[in-house]
């Protein structure tokens, strides 16, 4: 014979479950500290400086 399940106490435990992934999820994307943020940044306007130090200038302009 099947087992009883209390659908509630179920939906609870989805919503938890849901909840605890969101917040997982958060930390990775939000959860950096300052001095990554500005690793990152300065990293992202090197490669910026590089791609536009290598561009050829168009000679007809």
């Amino acid at each position: 014979m099947a087992q009883v399940v209390n659908l509630r106490s179920a939906r609870k435990r989805s919503e938890k479950a849901k909840d605890r992934a969101k917040a997982a999820e958060n930390a990775v994307r939000f959860g950096r500290s300052k001095a990554l943020k500005e690793l990152e940044r300065a990293r992202a306007d090197r490669a910026a400086a590089l791609i536009e130090a290598h561009k050829r200038e168009d000679r007809d302009a």
